[in-house]
């Protein structure tokens, strides 16, 4: 019986760590499409769902210690309750990354953007592809579906570089438009790191299941660490 009670606490964590994912994944849908739009207020209306997306991760966390105090987890169970403790976090701060794109297309005031968003929305929803089937992966304790996902993160750093090497081109043609270039590459940078984050919870999720800690890298991995110094 006792089992059984824990496995249903197990299964709850599990079912808010999934709601905590939603939030955010909406959020950084939200964001960019607001800077698309630049629509103010609808960028205004995301720093307050971050607020909710926050008291979500303490909800998780209070949850998460008092399993941890009570049950005694051992071995496989230890290793699950400890990487919800880390992704939570890591959905936290996506939803940080969120909030920073809405700030941006605030900060932006009455200014136009330097060019039309294309390789940005791709990126955000590439980003959040990737972010819905590593918490899929994590429900379902799925590590081979984990050992995947981050490949993909090549796909966002191409779409990066895409966008950082069209925005640079604007800058050397007209000097006066770097203060908006660096606003969306700005944007472009919070998506990438989105992405980044992913593969933190892919690697949680290997952890749960094999009991070691896996750093997985993608194919350009090397070339990026570069790019990104």
């Amino acid at each position: 019986m006792i089992r059984k009670t824990f496995e249903a606490e197990i299964q709850q964590v599990k079912d808010e760590v999934l709601m905590l994912g939603s939030m955010v994944e909406q959020a950084v849908l939200d964001s960019v499409e607001a800077l698309k739009k630049r629509d103010i207020k609808a960028s205004e209306k995301i720093f307050a769902e971050d607020l909710e997306i926050n008291k979500k991760r303490f909800e998780i966390e209070n949850k998460l210690m008092v399993l941890i105090a009570t049950q005694q987890p051992m071995a496989r169970d230890l290793r699950l309750l400890a990487s919800c403790m880390e992704i939570i976090s890591e959905l936290e701060r996506m939803g940080d990354y969120a909030k920073g794109i809405a700030n941006i297309n605030i900060r932006m005031g009455d200014e136009p953007l330097l060019k039309p968003l294309i390789d940005i929305p791709r990126m955000a929803q590439k980003g959040v592809d990737m972010l819905h089937r590593a918490l899929t992966a994590f429900v379902n304790e799925d590590a081979e579906m984990a050992k995947a996902i981050p490949i993909e993160d090549d796909e966002v750093d191409a779409l990066y570089n895409q966008v950082y090497r069209e925005l640079m081109t604007f800058v050397i043609q007209d000097p006066t438009t770097i203060e908006r270039a660096n606003w969306l590459l700005w944007v472009a940078h919070n998506l990438e790191r989105v992405a980044d984050r992913v593969t933190n919870i892919c690697e949680r999720t290997i952890f749960i299941v094999t009991g070691e800690m896996e750093e997985i890298k993608a194919t350009d991995d090397e070339f990026w660490k570069g790019q990104k110094k």
